[in-house]
């Protein structure tokens, strides 16, 4: 029996090495830890259970059969974060540059499945240089299969993916296809296809780095939720993620311990400016409302007109969407209705709370906007709203104009509270434009046109630009004192939290892709 567990215990070792330490040096020597490294970081401590360790691959194929790692370049297995199981995947660069084949492939796919058949959360931490060459077609197969375990766990459970590395072609679909990507500074970046493969087709000049890296797809193309600086930090940030994320689609929002206090929040009587046309942080207001520190940003450097992120409210989790009036004044375009959509769309997958602020002058004019499909872009918004059938309760700060109106869970798509408060200005457009139209002729034949735009402009923001219209029409529930809103929003969400919605019978919908 000795000699078969001192044969066990050297396969073990054996597996802990992963490439060898001469490439777990060059590793380290690039700033990045190790597969296993971050598999210790990301869990709680002594939680760890491996399953797979000793699999290896079955190639014979230019010479690989001579070139055997126990685990086959992916570390995968089960642990717990903050308490709560989860299940994990990590690429091991050191093993064949951490590229995907078939038995690499088969043990990603096993921990979905039973990521899966047990509702908890996947977590992938992405470090490979793509598809193993050697093993050909079947590690076209391997991403494949992944892709459509990605598309059935959608929706069912969170799914969270690091780019700790390289992750270039096909592999960049399966993080495409999660809830959340992670990007590390300076050592991660995602493409379809590279750099030399560009100056090729296109002659375009372009680094890694420029074409996709971490700063690229945060700013840029919006395709990482997150950027950070190296891979302690974005472990960390992934775990405080998961703090706000039920297990499971049948699982409530989070709650913690809160203990109750004077709810009162004096500083938001004075936030809105006098000037209407003033911009004002929209942050300053998420942070006065929910609990201390607890606002979590999601798409910080994307799309800035609109804020998007998670928070705790007395202890609960919610989803917060908020235009921003100090970007673009707080504008609807296409990429802030896709970055919110998409957003709206995971709360209410997973019986998130939402809460909506609102300071929106309208959608943003233009050719550029129009040719691009800002209509199929911002109807994706739109949609989002409509179907979510989680609490839905809306504030308007200040502007609510024209569509954007509508778009922003007002009461006609199924907001269950609608709060106003005295500042907020209800209309079809600001006063100034719909002065123009209605009252042009009056204006033309006016004596002293500018003062009688002004007589007139004064005169429809009388009759408007304020609450107490739409609050006359119920569709406004209260019109509320600033400091009053968080107490209100305690009492509004405690209110709805046994809601059931009852939807038409489908399949699915068709949103405006």
């Amino acid at each position: 029996m000795s000699e078969k567990l001192d044969l066990l215990n050297s396969k073990k070792e054996e597996a802990l090495k992963g490439g060898g330490e001469k490439r777990i040096e060059s590793q380290h020597s690039k700033g990045k830890l190790t597969a296993r490294e971050r598999v210790d970081l990301l869990l709680d401590e002594d939680s760890f259970e491996e399953i797979g360790m000793l699999t290896t691959h079955r190639s014979s194929n230019f010479g690989l059969e001579k070139q055997q790692f126990l685990g086959d370049g992916v570390i995968t297995g089960y642990g717990k974060v903050h308490g709560r199981p989860i299940y994990v995947f990590s690429q091991d660069f050191t093993v064949f540059g951490g590229s995907l084949a078939e038995v690499h492939a088969k043990k990603i796919c096993r921990i979905m499945d039973l990521s899966l058949q047990n509702g908890i959360p996947l977590i992938g931490l992405n470090d490979s240089g793509g598809a193993r060459i050697q093993e050909g077609v079947v590690s076209l197969g391997g991403y494949a299969d992944i892709f459509y375990k990605n598309t059935l766990a959608s929706g069912v459970v969170p799914q969270i993916s690091a780019i700790m590395g390289p992750c270039a072609g096909g592999a960049v679909y399966s993080p495409a296809l999660t809830d959340f990507i992670y990007m590390v500074e300076d050592s991660s970046f995602m493409f379809v296809t590279g750099p030399n493969v560009v100056k090729t087709v296109t002659h375009e000049e372009v680094t890694s780095e420029e074409l996709g890296g971490a700063s690229t797809h945060s700013q840029k193309s919006g395709v990482a939720h997150f950027s950070v600086e190296n891979d302690l930090r974005c472990i960390n940030d992934l775990k405080k993620l998961l703090s706000y994320l039920p297990q499971n689609c049948e699982e409530e929002s989070p709650k913690y311990p809160y203990t109750a206090a004077d709810e009162r929040r004096e500083e938001l009587n004075s936030i809105i400016p006098d000037n209407p046309n003033q911009p004002y942080d929209i942050k300053d207001v998420i942070n006065s409302l929910v609990d201390k520190d607890s606002f979590y940003e999601v798409h910080e450097n994307f799309a800035e007109n609109i804020v998007v992120g998670f928070a705790f409210l007395e202890g609960k989790s919610i989803g917060v969407v908020a235009n921003q009036p100090a970007f673009l004044a707080g504008v609807l375009d296409i990429q802030s209705s896709n970055k919110a959509g998409r957003f709206v769309r995971f709360c209410d997958a997973f019986n998130i709370p939402l809460l909506v602020l609102e300071d929106v002058p309208g959608f943003l004019p233009g050719t550029d906007q129009e040719w691009n499909g800002i209509i199929s872009n911002g109807a994706k918004l739109l949609y989002a709203f409509c179907e979510a059938t989680v609490p839905r309760v809306t504030v308007i700060t200040r502007k609510a104009y024209g569509g954007a109106y509508d778009v922003m869970n007002s009461k006609h798509i199924g907001a269950d509270m609608n709060y106003a408060w005295p500042t907020a200005e209800i209309a079809v457009m600001g006063a100034k434009g719909a002065a123009e139209i209605i009252f042009r002729k009056d204006i033309k034949e006016a004596a002293n046109s500018e003062e009688k735009w002004k007589e007139k402009e004064a005169e429809y923001a009388e009759l408007f630009a304020n609450p107490y219209n739409a609050a006359k029409h119920g569709f406004v529930d209260e019109v509320i004192e600033p400091a009053e809103t968080r107490k209100k929003l305690i009492r509004a969400f405690d209110m709805l939290k046994n809601k059931v919605a009852h939807i038409p019978k489908k399949k699915h919908g068709n949103i405006p892709l």
